[in-house]
């Protein structure tokens, strides 16, 4: 999973931020419950600030941390080899903004061969026609562009598993 700059002074500014919150919330546990590596970015944190405080206490202890200041985190020094050396097929993509940084990396992380989902609600800009608008163009481009629901029910493959009965009552709000 990587999370795209969700900071404290950007998130508030977001359309819908506090679904959009709920939603990042779940895929961290849902990362941390099925062990699933977690990565997350901050854009230019001496000017946009850390991670959100509620959401960075969440995360997996392992969680893998980015600072950056490309729009595309395939174009920060050191990311592209974390990723290669982990060699993740497939990646959960959600954050902020969506058509900047969300749709600039997940087009460079097509280009370079791995199957990208979004989960399209735990993803946001300042107005919401840019998010609407940016996600159309990563399903035209080949992403899978799914609810968070939809992202963590596909992870989790079956029911009746420990993990599904742990991560269960993530939907039943």
């Amino acid at each position: 999973m990587l999370m795209v700059d969700v900071q404290e002074r950007l998130l508030p500014a977001i359309s819908g931020h506090e679904d959009i919150r709920r939603h990042i919330l779940r895929l961290s546990r849902a990362s941390e419950v099925l062990h699933i590596p977690f990565s997350y970015t901050e854009q230019y944190p001496k000017g946009l600030g850390p991670t959100d405080g509620e959401i960075f206490s969440s995360l997996p202890k392992e969680a893998r941390r980015f600072e950056k200041n490309h729009f595309s985190c395939c174009d920060e020094e050191g990311f592209s080899d974390f990723f290669e050396l982990t060699s993740p097929n497939r990646i959960v993509l959600f954050g902020i903004e969506t058509h900047i940084c969300i749709l600039t990396t997940l087009l460079d992380l097509l280009a370079r061969g791995r199957k990208v989902v979004v989960a399209a609600d735990a993803c946001g800009s300042r107005v919401t026609r840019n998010a609407d608008l940016a996600l159309k163009a990563a399903a035209a481009a080949g992403a899978l562009v799914v609810p968070t629901e939809t992202v963590i029910y596909q992870l989790m493959g079956q029911s009746g598993t420990a993990e599904f009965k742990a991560l269960l009552p993530l939907f039943k709000d």
